[in-house]
C-alpha cells in the first residue's frame, strides 16, 4: 500500500485521525504489515505490550476481568493507551481468524512519542473528554437508579405453570409479545399474578437487560408527576426508564384525567410533563419505554389503543393445572422453610379441584402454605388439612357466642369440660360399672342398667338434632384414655406416634362398622339390655380400645377413627342445628400460630391448650363429623374467630357434605338394628317360625335382620335410575349420595324404639336406686307414661322422620319430586314396617 493511501486509511478508519499529517507520515514509515494465524494470542492482560497493532482485516476477540468479551473491528488501534501511559495491557487479545495487522514495535513507538510530543498531548485531551463524558454518564445513571429503585422488578417469580391448553396458550402469547415492543394489556380476575406475566414478557425480550419497573396506578397522586415528571424538575419515571419496561397495575382505578394522559402516551408515544399552576407548559417528551397495562377488566378508553391483549383465565377453568401448581408451591415453600418436601394425597387434590378459588393462584399459594404449617412433621397433606373458603358455610347462621356472652364465658372456663370430666364423669363411670357387676342383673332391679339403657340411649339420640356430637366432649371412654395416656407418659417418657392418617381414613370407618355389627349381635344374642355384667363388659371393651390407642398414638385417635359410638355420633351429628366453625377471613388474615389446631402457650385472649384432640381446625370443618364440641379451639383462639352457630338442621348434607361409603354402610346398619331389636315381632309379622332360644337359629335370624333390609333401598335406587333415564336427560345422583336422605328416618326409628324404655322405665330410677342400696323405695315418685302416649309419640316420630327424609332427599338430589318418588315410597314403606314392629 502506498504511503499516501496508508495515511488516508489511517485518517478514515482509525482513532489516529486526530493527529497531523506530518505525524501520520512518521508513523506510516514505521508500520509493518504482518499476518497472524487464528487462535494466536496478541497480548496478555497484565503484561507489557510488545508493540502497537492496527487491525487491517480478520477477527480478534478481547477478554478482560472488568470488561465483557468484545469483538474488534478492522481499524481498531490496539495497546495505544498502554504505550502512551506506560502501563501493562488491560485486556487479553486472541485472533479468531487469520488476521492482517499493521505493527510497530514498542521501542520504535516510544521513539516516535519522544520525537513527536503532539501524540501524547492529543490523546491526553481525548482521555480527559472521555473521563468527563463518563462522569456525566455516571451521574445521570446514579440519578436514574435513585428514581427507579423503589419501583424496580428485580426478577421474574416463576413461569406459567401447567399443561392445560390455557397454560400452553399463555406461554405462546408471552413469547409472541416478547418479540415486539408494542403496548400490552393483561386483564383478568384478582389473584392471577398478572404482574408476573408482564415480567415474563420483559425478561423474554431482547431488551431484558434494560430496567423494568411496576407502578400501582391506585397510588399515583394528583396529575401523575412521579410518572410524567415536572417542568424543569427532576427526571420522570418514563424518562429515567429509557428503553426499559413499565408495568401499570390497577389501571381501572386511575382518575379520568390521568387515564386521558395514559391514552395519549399509548397513541402518540409522547407525554406532557406536569406544570404548576400559572406556569407555562413545557415541551412534550417522547417515551422509549415499553408499556404493559394490568387491569381486572377491559377499559373502553384504552382497548382501541392496545392491539396486544392477554386475557388470563381464572383458576376455576384450569383445574388440570392445580396439581402442577400445588407441587410447585410445595417445593418452593418446603425449600424456603428448610424441611423435607411433602406430598399431596389424592383426596386433598380432588377437594382442591372441586373448589372455585375466588382469589385464584394467590389463594392457592396461601392455602398450601397454611397446610404445610399445620402438618407438624407429617409427610403428606391430607384432605382434612386442606381448608379452602366455602361461602356456603356462612349461609343462615346465628352465632350464639356473640348473642350470649355468658355462654362464651362458661365454655371457656375450667368447668367445661375439664372439671366436669375429671370431677364427675370419671368417678361416676367407675361406680356405674361396679354396680353393674355386683348388683342385680336385670333392669327392673339394677338402677345402673336402667340408667344405661333407659336414660343414656334415648337422651343421646334426642340430643343429636340439637347439640350434635356433644356427648363425645364428656364421654368416659376417652376420659380414661386421656388418663391412661398421661400416666403412661409419666411412667415411660417417650414420643407418642403420629396418626397413620392414610390408613385410618381408608379403613377406620370399616373397622368401627364391623365392631358395631359385632356389638349389635352380642347385644341381641346375649340379651345385654337385661344383663348387667355383660352391659358393663361392653362399656369396658370400648374403654379398653380408647386406652390402648391412647398409649400408642397422640391425642384422640380412637375417638376420631375407631370408636363405634363415635362413628354413630358423627353420623347423626350431621343433622344437628348447631355447629362449631371459625371465621375464614380472620383465620387467614390474622392467625399465624394455629394454636387451636396445634396447641401452644397463652397468647392474648387465647388460653394455653394442647390443641384440638381430633386434629380438626374449626375453619376447615365442612361437617360436624369431626367436631366433638370440646371447645379447645374456642379457648385457644386469641382473635375471637370461633363461632358456635345455629343453622338449618342438616344443611351440610346438601351444601358442603362429602359422602363416604363406610358411613352409608353404618347408616343402614343402624336402620337394620331396629329390625334386629324387634326380631320376635318381625317373625310374627312375616309369619316365620323359628325358636330364638336356639343359638344357631337366633344367630342366623340376627344376621338376616342386619343384611336383608338394606337390599330394598339398593333395588329401589336402580329402579329410580332407569325411570329417570327414560323420562329425561337429567342425571340422578349416586346411591352413596342419596342414601343420606334416609338419615332422619334412621334417627327417628332408633329414638322410637328406645322411647319405650325411656318413657316406660326411666321414671322408676329413684325407688330403684334406693332399693339397690338396701333402702325401701316405697313412696318415691314414679314417672311412667301411659302406653297409648308412648305409642302416639312413637308414631309421631316415624311420621316426622318420613317427612324430613323426603325434604332432605329433595335437597340433596336437586331434582323434581316425581323423579325421586321411588325413594320417597321406599322411605314410607320403611316407616310403615318400623311402626308395625315397634308399636306391636
Amino acid at each position: 500500500m502506498a504511503a499516501s493511501d496508508l495515511i488516508t486509511w489511517l485518517k478514515e478508519r482509525t482513532t489516529l485521525a486526530l493527529l497531523s499529517t506530518e505525524v501520520l507520515e512518521a508513523i506510516a514509515l514505521q508500520m509493518k504489515l504482518i499476518t497472524i494465524e487464528a487462535s494466536q494470542t496478541l497480548a496478555v492482560e497484565g503484561t507489557s505490550p510488545e508493540g502497537l497493532y492496527i487491525l487491517k482485516s480478520g477477527r480478534i476477540q478481547s477478554y478482560g476481568k472488568v470488561r465483557p468479551e468484545v469483538g474488534l473491528l478492522p481499524g481498531k488501534v490496539i495497546n495505544l493507551r498502554a504505550l502512551i501511559l506506560e502501563q501493562s495491557a488491560s485486556e487479553t487479545l486472541k485472533t479468531l481468524t487469520e488476521c492482517e495487522l499493521w505493527w510497530i514495535a514498542t521501542p520504535d513507538f516510544k521513539s516516535l512519542l519522544e520525537q513527536y510530543p503532539d501524540i501524547t498531548q492529543a490523546f491526553s485531551q481525548q482521555l480527559a473528554k472521555e473521563v468527563e463524558q463518563l462522569s456525566a454518564a455516571l451521574s445521570f445513571e446514579q440519578e436514574r437508579q435513585t428514581i427507579l429503585r423503589p419501583y424496580l422488578v428485580p426478577k421474574v417469580k416463576r413461569g406459567v405453570i401447567g399443561k392445560s391448553r390455557y397454560a400452553v396458550k399463555l406461554r405462546s402469547q408471552i413469547q409472541c409479545m416478547a418479540d415486539n415492543r408494542q403496548p400490552v394489556l393483561i386483564f383478568g380476575e384478582a389473584g392471577l399474578q398478572k404482574d408476573n406475566l408482564a415480567a415474563l414478557i420483559h425478561f423474554s425480550s431482547p431488551f431484558r437487560r434494560e430496567p423494568i419497573i411496576q407502578v400501582n396506578c391506585s397510588q399515583l397522586q394528583g396529575r401523575g408527576a412521579e410518572l410524567f415528571g415536572r417542568t424543569g424538575g427532576k427526571l420522570s419515571l418514563l424518562e429515567a426508564l429509557g428503553e426499559g419496561t413499565i408495568i401499570l397495575t390497577n389501571l381501572q382505578e386511575l382518575t379520568p384525567e390521568l387515564l386521558k394522559s395514559i391514552a395519549e402516551l399509548l397513541s402518540t408515544g409522547t407525554y406532557q410533563p406536569v406544570s404548576r399552576q400559572g406556569e407555562a407548559q413545557g415541551t412534550r417528551k417522547t417515551s422509549q419505554a415499553r408499556i404493559i397495562i394490568i387491569s381486572e377488566k377491559k377499559l373502553p378508553s384504552i382497548d382501541g389503543l392496545v392491539k396486544n391483549i392477554i386475557k388470563v383465565p381464572p383458576l376455576r377453568v384450569r383445574k388440570t393445572d392445580i396439581e402442577d401448581s400445588v407441587n410447585y408451591y410445595i417445593s418452593l415453600i418446603c425449600r424456603g422453610r428448610g424441611i423435607a418436601k411433602v406430598s399431596l394425597s389424592d383426596e386433598a387434590l380432588r377437594r382442591l379441584q372441586a373448589y372455585d378459588f375466588p382469589n385464584n393462584l394467590r389463594e392457592l399459594e396461601n392455602l398450601i402454605q397454611r397446610a404445610i404449617v399445620q402438618l407438624q412433621g407429617y409427610p403428606e397433606i391430607t384432605e382434612e388439612i386442606i381448608w379452602p373458603s366455602q361461602s356456603k358455610k356462612q349461609q343462615f347462621r346465628f352465632n350464639l357466642l356473640n348473642a350470649y356472652p355468658s355462654l362464651r364465658h362458661f365454655l371457656r372456663s375450667e368447668w367445661y369440660p375439664e372439671r366436669l370430666n375429671y370431677g364427675f364423669t370419671l368417678t361416676v363411670f367407675a361406680a356405674v360399672n361396679i354396680i353393674l357387676f355386683v348388683g342385680p342383673q336385670t333392669r327392673e332391679q339394677n338402677f345402673a342398667l336402667n340408667l344405661f339403657w333407659a336414660w343414656w340411649w334415648p337422651l343421646v339420640l334426642i340430643g343429636f338434632p340439637f347439640v350434635g356430637r356433644l356427648w363425645c366432649a364428656v364421654c368416659p371412654f376417652m376420659i380414661y384414655g386421656e388418663v391412661t395416656q398421661k400416666i403412661s407418659l409419666w411412667l415411660f417418657p417417650r414420643q407418642l406416634q403420629k396418626w397413620p392418617r392414610q390408613a385410618a381414613e381408608k379403613s377406620g370407618g370399616w373397622f368401627l362398622w364391623g365392631l358395631f355389627t359385632l356389638i349389635l349381635l352380642w347385644e341381641e344374642l346375649w340379651d345385654l339390655k337385661n344383663t348387667a355384667y355383660l352391659s358393663s363388659c361392653l362399656l369396658l371393651l370400648i374403654t379398653a380400645g380408647a386406652m390402648i390407642c391412647s398409649t400408642i398414638f397422640e391425642r384422640r385417635f380412637w375417638c376420631r377413627y375407631l370408636c363405634p359410638i363415635g362413628g354413630m355420633n358423627g353420623l347423626f351429628a350431621k343433622l344437628s342445628m348447631t355447629e362449631l366453625r371459625a371465621q375464614q377471613g380472620t383465620c387467614s388474615a390474622e392467625c399465624s400460630t394455629y394454636q387451636c389446631y396445634k396447641g401452644g402457650p397463652q397468647k392474648g385472649e387465647g388460653l394455653e391448650t394442647e390443641g384440638c384432640p381430633l386434629y380438626s381446625h374449626p375453619a376447615q370443618l365442612v361437617e360436624n363429623r369431626d367436631c366433638v364440641l370440646c371447645m379447645t379451639c374456642l379457648k385457644a383462639c386469641p382473635h375471637r374467630s370461633v363461632e358456635l352457630n345455629l343453622r338449618p338442621p342438616g344443611i351440610e348434607l346438601w351444601t358442603t357434605h362429602v359422602p363416604r361409603t363406610h358411613e352409608v354402610a353404618l347408616l343402614f346398619l343402624l336402620l337394620d338394628a331396629i329390625f334386629l331389636h324387634r326380631l320376635p315381632q318381625v317373625q310374627a309379622q312375616l309369619g316365620i317360625s323359628g325358636d330364638l332360644n336356639r343359638f344357631g337359629i337366633h344367630l342366623a335370624m340376627a344376621v338376616l335382620a342386619l343384611s336383608l333390609p338394606v337390599l330394598f333401598p339398593v333395588i329401589i335406587h336402580q329402579m329410580m335410575r332407569v325411570f329417570v333415564k327414560f323420562q329425561s336427560n337429567l342425571k340422578i345422583r349416586s346411591f352413596k349420595e342419596l342414601a343420606y336422605g334416609y338419615l332422619p328416618l334412621v334417627l327417628a326409628g332408633n329414638l322410637a324404639y328406645y322411647l319405650q324404655m325411656g318413657l316406660g322405665e326411666a321414671g322408676r330410677i329413684l325407688p330403684l336406686t334406693l332399693a339397690n342400696f338396701g333402702f325401701s323405695g316405697e313412696g318415691l315418685p314414679i314417672f311412667v307414661a301411659h302406653p297409648a302416649v308412648i305409642a302416639f309419640l312413637q308414631s309421631t316420630l316415624l311420621i316426622f322422620g318420613v317427612l324430613l327424609s323426603i325434604v332432605l332427599t329433595q335437597k340433596i338430589a336437586k331434582l323434581p319430586f316425581r323423579y325421586l318418588l321411588f325413594q320417597h315410597l321406599c322411605t314410607a314403606i320403611f316407616a310403615f314396617c318400623l311402626g308395625k314392629i315397634i308399636l306391636t
